[in-house]
């Protein structure tokens, strides 16, 4: 069986679960007496469906890479809510960690691919999660209700296996391959994260007029 080391345990700048608004959202999406499966994926399902995820409100300040933030915000894009549901998992007293990769998505909006100039998104994140002695990988990205607007299964955790992005759609269309693992972390390693948006999208400032559910809706309605 593996450790729970201090360090996927505590409270970090970023992961600040000891902040009243975090530790009451993790507390009142779980149960007391609930095994640490049933609280990992009770408080998934809602990170992943009460955070709208919005790839446009990036903000890679310290505040804006807080969990509290995210949480207070009611959206946020891949890393942010990966922190969430990582420090309310540290709420309850279960060990998570941060993972990273970089994707290449096929399931964009025409303003973002303009936005990006590339289909590869680097540093994308999802949860690692301790349970039952084992390391499980948690992606809680994408709320339903974006998932039904691209058409796409929305990625479930049932706390046994890993739940990372389908490769394709339910039309089969290709969604999402994974190109490079970038490691796992006990905290968010913001300074790698901003020098490599800078080196390949020259730069990360949020874009709070762009709708991207409504972008997605629109796009697929005119593809029908």
């Amino acid at each position: 069986m593996s450790p729970k080391p201090d360090e996927n345990l505590a409270a970090t700048p970023f992961l600040d679960f000891d902040h009243p608004a975090v530790a009451e959202f993790a507390r009142s999406a779980t149960a007391e007496d609930a095994s640490d499966k049933d609280r990992a994926v009770h408080i998934y399902y809602a990170v992943r469906d009460t955070i709208r995820y919005d790839p446009y409100s990036i903000d890679l300040s310290v505040r804006g890479m807080r969990a509290s933030t995210t949480l207070q915000a009611g959206h946020g894009w891949c890393v942010p809510k990966a922190v969430l549901l990582a420090a309310c998992c540290r709420a309850v007293g279960i060990p998570a960690k941060l993972g990273f990769a970089d994707v290449r998505n096929h399931l964009s909006t025409e303003r973002l691919r303009q936005r990006m100039k590339t289909d590869i998104f680097y540093w994308h994140g999802y949860t690692s999660i301790f349970i039952d002695g084992n390391w499980l990988k948690a992606t809680p990205a994408f709320n339903i209700e974006l998932c039904q607007k691209f058409n796409l299964q929305p990625l479930e955790f049932d706390g046994h296996q890993d739940a990372l992005f389908h490769p394709y759609d339910q039309s089969g269309n290709k969604h999402m391959e994974y190109i490079r693992y970038r490691g796992e972390f006990s905290d968010l390693p913001l300074e790698k994260i901003t020098g490599t948006m800078t080196r390949r999208y020259g730069h990360h400032r949020p874009s709070p007029e762009a709708d991207f559910a409504k972008e997605a809706e629109n796009e697929n309605r005119i593809a029908q």
